[in-house]
């Protein structure tokens, strides 16, 4: 059923605080990996790209950090949201949200493979007809 206001409220707040915690240790892993890199190691693909993320997610944090140090500022966070959807850092992506982009990039996949599986049929027949 319905949730009250109040497990509402404290949903939100859990969501919010886990993540934070995600985002704390992000960025003491995402600073390993710089003490890494500045002292000569090279990273792997997976660790770029997390250290990337989190420098991003960072960045992000800074607009966020308005609606919640300026009062009564929090009520127009979802209008905001609408507005800008990708202001949120990723640690406080909710399920339904992550599910939701990994549709669109699939969806944007399949329709690049599409169209690049039509480049290649055309291709072959061009090159079989110059051949035939």
């Amino acid at each position: 059923g319905k949730k009250s206001l109040r497990q509402k409220i404290v949903d939100e707040l859990k969501h919010y605080y886990n993540g934070f915690h995600l985002l704390w240790i992000d960025t003491k892993v995402a600073a390993r990996m710089l003490w890494r890199l500045l002292h000569g190691q090279v990273l792997t693909r997976r660790e770029r790209r997390r250290l990337l993320r989190t420098c991003a997610d960072l960045f992000r944090l800074v607009p966020f950090l308005v609606f919640v140090i300026v009062p009564f500022m929090e009520f127009l966070l979802p209008v905001f949201l609408k507005m800008f959807p990708e202001m949120l850092p990723s640690t406080f992506e909710t399920e339904s949200k992550k599910e939701e982009k990994q549709k669109k990039r699939l969806n944007a996949k399949l329709e690049l493979a599409k169209f690049l599986q039509e480049t290649i049929a055309e291709m072959a027949k061009r090159n079989k007809a110059d051949t035939g």
